[in-house]
């Protein structure tokens, strides 16, 4: 149910922000090919200076990708937050923004070579999805923390593309670099608001 401020700021004609951001913990060494698909949608990202098309094209895959993925989903946890004001979503998207980078690994690595894509062990991989959209949707204004929530989620997020309402795109994954690995101590150390499914 809508409070009276949400009412009143619809009632007034003022657009609706969301800023949501999703982790998802994956475990297993059979999760290495979705390194390669983050690390490609982070080289096309770059290639294109952030082109929000293109990230969201990206973002697309992503999420069609972690839908594929389930059976390794492990924990995951989210938070946002309702704003009525451009600039202070624009701010909200920042703080999370610096907050995901200075996470483990938090940077693409670029340079790392095609043909390493399945080969690198993975053991744990926490992937950060960042938003900022207009309007409403139920599905990721919620609780992510289960299955069945997440597997309506994830192609909520992936329609918001489509229907042109994305604003802001943010993906961070970690490990990022091919080689690296987020140990268990690094899981708990950086990510300790994950929650187990």
């Amino acid at each position: 149910m809508a409070s009276l401020n949400d009412r009143f700021n619809q009632f007034t004609g003022r657009k609706r922000f969301v800023v949501s951001r999703l982790f998802l913990h994956l475990a297993g060494d059979e999760v290495a090919p979705l390194l390669g698909v983050l690390n490609q949608v982070g080289r096309n990202a770059i290639d294109h200076d952030g082109d929000l098309d293109i990230m969201g094209q990206g973002l697309v895959e992503i999420c069609t990708s972690l839908l594929r993925y389930d059976t390794y989903w492990q924990s995951t946890t989210n938070e946002g937050d309702v704003l009525w004001n451009e600039g202070e979503a624009a701010d909200y998207v920042e703080e999370l923004f610096t907050d995901a980078a200075q996470r483990y690994l938090s940077d693409v690595n670029i340079d790392a070579e095609d043909d390493e894509l399945t080969i690198t062990p993975v053991q744990n991989l926490v992937v950060m999805l960042t938003l900022a959209f207009e309007g409403e949707s139920p599905e990721i204004e919620t609780d992510l923390a289960s299955i069945d929530a997440l597997k309506a989620a994830l192609p909520a997020i992936a329609t918001l593309h489509t229907q042109e309402r994305l604003r802001a795109i943010q993906i961070h994954f970690s490990p990022a670099a091919y080689g690296d690995v987020l140990t268990s101590d690094q899981l708990l150390e950086n990510f300790p608001e994950l929650l187990p499914l």
